[in-house]
């Protein structure tokens, strides 16, 4: 029989090895559109866990939001050079936006 230690340390274990795997994204909100590695996206794909960090490269502010049911956030409005960030931890689909410029939209699939 498992003692209560072993199964919280093989809870530990398996949480630890489930968080290293997951990876780290950046993306840039420059000329009102969102980027990553200066080329602009519309559709992203991630994994489960996984991180983005939305960076402000724009001299004026940006509001990035979700209503998605997978996964709802609001940022709240940051200047340039300010960055936030948003784990992703269930599988399925995120519409991106900024609440400031209507025409800056990312479809998410978490996998």
């Amino acid at each position: 029989m498992l003692s209560e230690k072993s199964i919280v340390s093989g809870l530990v274990m398996m949480f630890v090895s489930i968080n290293a795997s997951a990876a780290d994204y950046t993306i840039m909100q420059n000329s009102k559109s969102f980027k990553v590695a200066g080329a602009q996206v519309e559709e992203m794909t991630i994994k489960a866990g996984d991180t983005i960090h939305f960076k402000n490269e724009d001299p004026f502010f940006h509001n990035i939001f979700s209503l998605s049911d997978l996964k709802t956030f609001d940022l709240g409005s940051y200047p340039v050079g300010e960055s936030k960030s948003v784990v992703f931890d269930a599988a399925g689909e995120v519409e991106i936006e900024c609440a400031i410029h209507p025409q800056m939209y990312l479809l998410l699939t978490v996998e």
